[in-house]
């Protein structure tokens, strides 16, 4: 019997390491090949390695676990890692797939890992009627409807209703409302995944801008796009890849 193989694909640090210690106690043979905060990694690190299980979160920023999962269906077994107990119950009642909740439970952690020594030789199993079903059974992802920004020493609570834009800047990402600006360590890439896309736009690389902020868009003499503001004075730069959201229809 060749050796198990693992991939765990966790956005919390914490729970990543505390699962992969967890791991070396209840099945020291499994070598755990590869490490994913987000989804893009999980899927890379999936084709690269080709691991026997994937312990896989289904939140996760980039491309969600359950996405992921349609890449490993017959590849190989996957074990959910979930804080949503609805998700784990209907995933775990097919049969073809496990799952542990957070925070991680030992004795439960005990069992999957029993059920998966069983199941390491066999073929893994095709998921998607699985994925569908309980993808239609999630509920609505929640959008972020709070940042909390840093001004100087002072540490503010924003409702994104009221955020004119998002600008990346350096390592932080500037939070701008009608009447001041703060920093948040989210980066754009976090925020595009965070907020309602309906209502927040990306429209350039380092900027989102809140739909409701806007007062209308113009061209430079270059032709370049920019979005004017009800409330800010500062035009707003559209990149080319952008662009189209703001042709006429």
């Amino acid at each position: 019997m060749k050796t198990a193989t693992a991939v765990i694909a966790e956005d919390e640090p914490l729970l990543r390491a505390e699962l992969r210690a967890a791991l070396a106690r209840l099945w020291p043979e499994l070598a755990i090949v590869a490490e994913a905060a987000d989804g893009p990694a999980a899927l890379a690190a999936l084709l690269q390695h080709a691991p026997t299980v994937l312990f896989l979160d289904i939140e996760m920023p980039g491309l969600s676990g359950l996405d992921v999962a349609r890449a490993a269906s017959g590849r190989c077994h996957v074990v959910f890692v979930t804080a949503y107990d609805h998700h784990a119950i209907d995933a775990f009642a097919s049969g073809a797939v496990d799952y542990v909740l957070k925070p991680l439970a030992l004795d439960r952690l005990a069992i999957t890992v029993s059920r998966l020594r069983e199941r390491a030789d066999a073929l893994p199993p095709a998921l998607t009627a699985l994925l569908d079903r309980v993808a239609r059974g999630a509920a609505p992802r929640p959008w972020l409807r709070w940042v909390q920004a840093t001004q100087g020493t002072r540490i503010q609570l924003f409702a994104t209703d009221e955020i004119c834009y998002f600008a990346a800047q350096d390592k932080y990402t500037s939070v701008v409302t009608p009447d001041t600006e703060a920093l948040i360590r989210m980066s754009i890439r976090e925020l595009r995944e965070a907020l309602d896309p309906d209502t927040f736009w990306q429209i350039h690389r380092g900027t989102i801008v809140n739909a409701h902020a806007i007062a209308g868009v113009e061209r430079d003499a270059r032709g370049r796009l920019h979005v004017r503001l009800k409330a800010r004075p500062e035009p707003l730069a559209v990149s080319d890849a952008h662009a189209a959201r703001f042709r006429a229809r």
